[in-house]
């Protein structure tokens, strides 16, 4: 059995297969994805990570897409290369909604999917961008604190 991180980079290796084919395809992949993962893993704990991934980011993928063209200002979201941008959903979903996974982490494995995925520059690509809305994540996290602190 993988240990445990290799499991999270598995999961996020289907989740970002699925997401892809969901880009080409459309939202019938989405009636696929139980399928693809009994048929890739029998460890259901990695299935159900990497469906958390590709249902989260794919319901997220307006809101997404919008804060992708906010850092990316010269940079149309639809012009950038698919594998890229369905791994820029994914962490940015996960860098939003998934608190139990240090940012850190999830940027260095966006990086390696990049990397392995796409063209020897998507690593500093999705690094440049990830790294940027991190930052806005941590800012807008940290102005929302004290006004829940004062009403609460």
């Amino acid at each position: 059995m993988p240990a445990p991180i290799r499991r999270r980079t598995l999961a996020r290796e289907f989740a970002v297969q699925l997401l892809y084919q969901l880009d080409l395809r459309g939202d019938e992949v989405l009636a696929e994805v139980d399928t693809f993962l009994a048929e890739a893993t029998k460890d259901e704990e990695l299935a159900e990570f990497a469906k958390r991934l590709v249902v989260g980011a794919r319901g997220s993928r307006e809101a997404t897409d919008a804060r992708l063209s906010s850092v990316t200002r010269n940079w149309d979201v639809k012009r950038m290369a698919a594998i890229d941008r369905n791994i820029l959903r994914m962490a940015i979903y996960e860098l939003q909604h998934c608190p139990d996974v240090p940012p850190k982490v999830v940027i260095n494995e966006a990086i390696e999917l990049g990397k392995r995925y796409s063209t020897a520059n998507s690593g500093a690509f999705i690094n440049g961008i990830l790294d940027r809305i991190r930052k806005d994540l941590e800012n807008e996290r940290g102005a929302a604190a004290p006004a829940a602190t004062a009403e609460g």
